[in-house]
């Protein structure tokens, strides 16, 4: 895990940084699944001592939103818009921690394959991800990622707080 998330960082531009959470997203950049919420954080993001990848794309102004990020933070912001499957393996085995924060999610994929890869899915309580991923505080024993209920920023970044502190 460890040298997967020195290559992502290197390939992302992020700087090398082990000891520093990287949290990846790997989604069509809608408000359908949630991105919207993750740029309301927008600079608070960049206050915690993490570092974020993003892979997508879709919304015009989410897009534009994610770029703006992380021309503004390099090194802790890196955007690749676009399909790249071999990529999206890649932030998946060198993340951390995968955000889904999806308004609705019938189904959902990737908080599986984070789980495969022994990166921590933080998901939303709806649909497909509420199914699939064990929240610490429902079975500690259990556990396979952090969930928020409420679709807000603020509920999302006390979700991300809780990453940072497990």
């Amino acid at each position: 895990k460890r040298e997967n998330k020195r290559a992502l960082q290197g390939e992302m531009g992020l700087e090398p940084a082990v000891d520093r959470p990287l949290f990846g997203i790997i989604s069509r950049l809608t408000q359908q699944k949630g991105l919207d919420l993750v740029l309301t954080l927008g600079e608070g993001i960049t206050q915690l001592p993490a570092q974020l990848a993003v892979l997508g794309s879709g919304d015009k102004a989410i897009e534009a939103g994610f770029s703006s990020l992380a021309a503004s933070h390099p090194g802790q912001i890196a955007v690749r818009l676009g399909f790249d499957e071999a990529l999206a393996h890649r932030i998946e085995a060198g993340a951390d921690c995968f955000l889904m924060p999806s308004r609705f999610e019938p189904c959902g994929l990737n908080q599986m394959y984070s789980q495969r890869y022994g990166t921590v899915p933080i998901v939303r309580r709806t649909g497909g991800l509420d199914d699939s991923v064990v929240d610490i505080a429902d079975d500690s024993e259990g556990a396979t990622g952090i969930k928020f209920s409420a679709y807000s920023a603020r509920a999302l970044a006390k979700a991300i707080r809780k990453a940072l502190v497990l």
